[in-house]
């Protein structure tokens, strides 16, 4: 190597290093840029920029409750952790409207209601402003947490204190956002992490185990008639199908998501990983729109999503794989179809499976059951081969 080579070979290193120290520093920021650190300030910040006796900020919640969380010149601790649904009182009221709503006396105002009189009293709070903290996403405008702001005794807030909590409000929007979009960063890489796993799991061990099974199988049919050499073969065949079923259990754990993720998206991954295993064209096919559903449904629908990508690399010899999701009869219904070989054995739906794929099947086709829900292998006329699983919602009462 020329000594010019070695020179840029050098810088190449360095700005590589360069880079990384970069983005470690940037991960280190995002990383305590969580929604409590986002909120924590914004109290004292609104108290300052109103002129006010005290501030505090209520979070909204995922049952849709804002609750009172953080508090900067209070003198008790009597509106901490107070839950205020939409409707009610100040804060109630700017979660029902969207906009600003103020008061010169809080406990004799009548454009409110008064559930929170004896609290409010406790502080010595009169006059009271509250403005919506807004999700600052394109077409949004979610509330997603109220910004308060009290003066004790009567009194008003006039147009540039409303104008000031509004800028204090539309910081702590953007300081959500980052800190969502932090969050989001660190359960990709934990996703990411977990997809990794899964590969090395099942490209090492699940293959040890396949090829194990095989070669005791071989042996049980090509042996002499030795009937204890038959029984130990027929129990070390038994330990090989069970540590599959182990192996089986921790690969659909590992594919366990949470209810945050989009269903579509997590179905979309494992059709991409599936492509790049086995060269194998995959793809998604969503039937129209897809209600959200809790955890337990969505991590059973893709593990159902799993196991047929499973069994089509493993069992299939398919030359294409097609996996659809859509609603059906008020539930919600996903497909794995390739065209591969038939395979047999019998499945839950008494359709036939191979002897390999239905213990998973009949673990999933269990678990579905105490849904509701149901499981089938079908096979087409031309070889093919469908595993489908259908889930009702979690209000339907199926």
């Amino acid at each position: 190597m020329s000594s010019s080579e070695r020179a840029a070979a050098e810088r190449a290193l360095e700005q590589e290093h360069l880079l990384n120290t970069l983005l470690a520093e940037r991960d280190g920021l995002l990383s305590v840029l969580d929604r409590v650190l986002a909120l924590r300030g914004t109290a004292r910040l609104i108290r300052d920029a109103a002129g006010a006796d005290a501030g505090f900020v209520a979070d909204i919640e995922s049952a849709g409750h804002a609750v009172i969380r953080w508090l900067a010149g209070n003198r008790t601790n009597s509106l901490q952790d107070v839950v205020v649904p939409i409707g009610q009182g100040v804060g109630g009221r700017v979660q029902a409207l969207g906009a600003p709503v103020r008061v010169s006396d809080y406990v004799t105002a009548r454009s409110i209601t008064h559930q929170f009189d004896g609290l409010v009293r406790r502080e010595a709070m009169g006059a009271m402003l509250a403005v919506p903290i807004l999700d600052d996403s394109p077409a949004s405008g979610r509330t997603v947490a109220v910004a308060y702001a009290a003066l004790r005794g009567p009194g008003e807030f006039g147009d540039d204190a409303v104008h000031a909590v509004q800028r204090i409000a539309a910081d702590a929007a953007r300081a959500l956002r980052l800190a969502n979009r932090a969050e989001a960063g660190r359960d990709t890489a934990v996703a990411a992490e977990r997809r990794r796993m899964q590969a090395s799991l099942h490209d090492s061990v699940g293959a040890m185990l396949f090829s194990i099974g095989a070669q005791v199988r071989d042996l049980r049919s090509t042996l002499p008639d030795n009937p204890v050499l038959r029984t130990r073969l027929g129990r070390l065949e038994s330990d090989v199908s069970a540590a599959s079923l182990a192996l089986r259990e921790a690969l659909l754990a590992l594919s366990e998501s949470s209810p945050e993720r989009a269903l579509p998206i997590e179905l979309a991954e494992h059709c991409r990983s599936f492509e790049a295993r086995t060269g194998v064209p995959a793809r998604l096919v969503q039937l129209g729109e897809v209600r959200p559903l809790d955890s337990e449904r969505t991590a059973l629908l893709i593990n159902a999503v799993r196991e047929g990508l499973l069994n089509a690399e493993k069992h299939a010899d398919a030359g294409t794989v097609v996996v659809s999701l859509g609603e059906v009869d008020g539930g919600v219904q996903v497909a794995v179809a390739d065209d591969g070989v038939a395979r047999t054995g019998e499945g839950a739906d008494g359709e036939p499976w191979s002897e390999g794929s239905g213990l998973g099947i009949r673990l999933l086709a269990e678990k579905a059951a105490r849904l509701g829900g149901r499981v089938s292998l079908v096979h087409d006329d031309d070889g093919g081969t469908t595993l489908r699983m259908l889930l009702p919602g979690a209000g339907s009462g199926r």
